[in-house]
This record gives structure tokens, sequence and C-alpha cells, in this order.
């Protein structure tokens, strides 16, 4: 084969592979979904679909703030914890009315986010410490106002604050609906704006981003403000569908949301990734839980096992494709 002949070979491949990279997802889980609907009679219910996408839209709020930090080339592992105290706070504040149990949690949790952000951006620090230690600062902070988790703040059923995670509209649920919007203004975020492409500059080259001239260390910094607020806004809807702030979740929470997000095709390494990909890991990684649940027999850890072998599979495969498109 001679040289002019090898090229559009090559070429042709490094396009597949970087379509497996990006769809792969979405195929496994249109696969799962038609395999499921004829091995599981109860699978395609209108109460268990319901069911499927409302389970999904909590962890899906949190995965879309962790993929715009994900292809920046960083790492939020304080969503877990910030989740979980934005719906004590959300709980807490119902009381005083709707707009405090919204609007205290997002300004608390996206001030842990912009404190993460700043120092990332302003002193170099690496993400992993920095988000760790917050980790562990909101996860105090929550231990605190609940006097070590013994108290559990209950949100009156008569609350108007309810309805965001208890209302339904066409017969599913209002988490889906705001998750949904959510994603769809990210997208136009992540691709429509010049934020969005400095997003995906830093995460495919810093220091190219930085002798452009991009603001990095201002775009750091709304990244992580942003991933501390959707973290914390997904703790609200929670407080709203169990009506009441509940102390233990959110425990693991943040690799959940790293899961997905690499499950959808989005690199650890930074610089490529969608948002609708993060959507597909979502509601592949409910399904497989969904699926876990119908077969019955199973115990609910089994659900971790085949999420963390999942993942490790598709990061593999996304070494190896990565590797195809160089060459």
């Amino acid at each position: 084969m001679t040289a002019q002949s090898a090229t559009p070979v090559s070429a042709r491949n490094a396009a597949f592979a970087g379509v497996l990279q990006r769809q792969g997802a979405a195929v496994v889980l249109v696969l799962g979904i038609f395999a499921s609907w004829f091995a599981f009679p109860h699978f395609g219910t209108a109460d268990n679909l319901r069911s499927l996408v409302l389970q999904g839209s909590f962890l899906a709020v949190i995965a879309l703030g962790m993929t715009f930090v994900i292809i920046s080339g960083g790492i939020d592992l304080s969503v877990g914890s910030n989740y979980a105290l934005g719906g004590v706070l959300a709980a807490w504040g119902a009381q005083y009315g709707l707009v405090v149990a919204i609007l205290l949690p997002l300004a608390v949790c996206s001030l842990i986010g912009f404190v993460n952000g700043l120092l990332i951006a302003r002193t170099g620090m690496a993400p992993f410490i920095v988000t760790l230690a917050s980790l562990l600062f909101a996860r105090g902070l929550l231990l605190a106002l609940t006097s070590e988790g013994a108290t559990t703040y209950k949100v009156d059923p008569g609350s108007a604050f309810l309805w965001l995670g208890q209302g339904t509209i066409f017969g599913v649920g209002v988490p889906v609906y705001l998750a949904l919007v959510l994603f769809a203004l990210g997208g136009l975020l992540l691709r429509r704006t010049r934020f969005g492409q400095s997003v995906f500059a830093i995460g495919g080259a810093e220091q190219s981003a930085l002798l452009m001239g991009l603001p990095v260390a201002r775009t750091k910094i709304s990244l992580y403000t942003l991933s501390g607020g959707l973290a914390g806004f997904a703790g609200v809807l929670t407080a709203a569908y169990l009506q009441s702030g509940v102390t233990v979740i959110g425990v693991g929470t943040e690799l959940d949301a790293i899961s997905v997000v690499v499950i959808g095709g989005t690199l650890l390494t930074g610089g490529a990734g969608t948002i609708i990909g993060t959507l597909v890991g979502v509601l592949l990684r409910t399904l497989i839980q969904n699926v876990i649940n119908q077969i019955g027999t199973l115990d609910s850890n089994y659900q971790t096992v085949v999420s963390g072998a999942f993942l490790l599979v598709v990061v593999v495969i996304q070494r190896a494709l990565a590797r195809s498109r160089t060459r």
C-alpha cells in the first residue's frame, strides 16, 4: 500500500474512532433500552420510565457543572458535600419562604465553588487538593448545622417550595424539566459563547490559551463557581422531593458525577466533551441501576460494582481510541 492510499485510510480510521469516542455511550444506551424493554415486562411501563428520568435528574444537574470543569482539565471533588449542604440549607430556609429556600443554598454553595476557583486559578494549587479540602469543609459545615447529623430539618407540607421536587407537568416530575432547561442553557454556553471556547482551549492547552490572551484565571473561577452552584441547586431539588434536608446524601456523589461525565465521552485530560454526552451518561447509569432493581435478586451494592467496572472499561476504550486518532 502506498503512502497516498494509506493516508485516506488512516483519516477514516481516526474519524471512526472519534465517532465511537463521542457516540459510543449513546449506542450502548439505545441497545440497553431495547434489551431491557423486552427482558423485563415492568421496564416499559409509564410509571417506571417516569421514575427512571426523575431519579436521574438530580445527578444530571450536578454532572452538568462537572462537565465544564473536566473539559477545562480540572476536577471538583466537593460537589457531593455541596449537594448535601444545599439540601439542608434549602430545608432550613423553606420556613422563611420559597426565595430563601432557593437563594440561600445557591449563594453558599456558589461561594464555596468560588473559593475553589480562586485558589486554583490564583495560587496554582492542584484542583484535586483544593476541592478535597472543600469536600471536608462543606461536610463539616453540614454536620455543624445539624448537630452532627442528629437534627433533620423538615419542610412544611403546605410549602410552595415542595412543588420544585414533587410537582409534575404532564405526569413528569418538575426536576426533569429543570434539568433539561439547564442542559439546554449549558449546551449553548459551551458551544455558542466565547466563554465555552475558552473552556475548551484551557483544557486542550492551558499555556497556549494564556499566550492567546484568553482570561484563564477568570474562566476557572467561573467554572468552579458554576459547579458549586449547580450542586447546591441539585440539593434544593432533592430537599423539595424528600420534604427534608437529609444529612447522609451526597457521599460518593462526586464519583458518580465524574463517572457519568467520562462515560458520556468527556476526556479526563480535558479539551474535549459534550453536554449531550453527559446526559447520555446519566441515563445509561440510571438504566443500569434500574435493570439491577428489575432483576430483584441482586444486592443494591452491585450497582456500584457495575458502575465502577463500566467506567474502567470506558476509560480504557477512550485511551485506545485517542491513540488510534493520533496515529
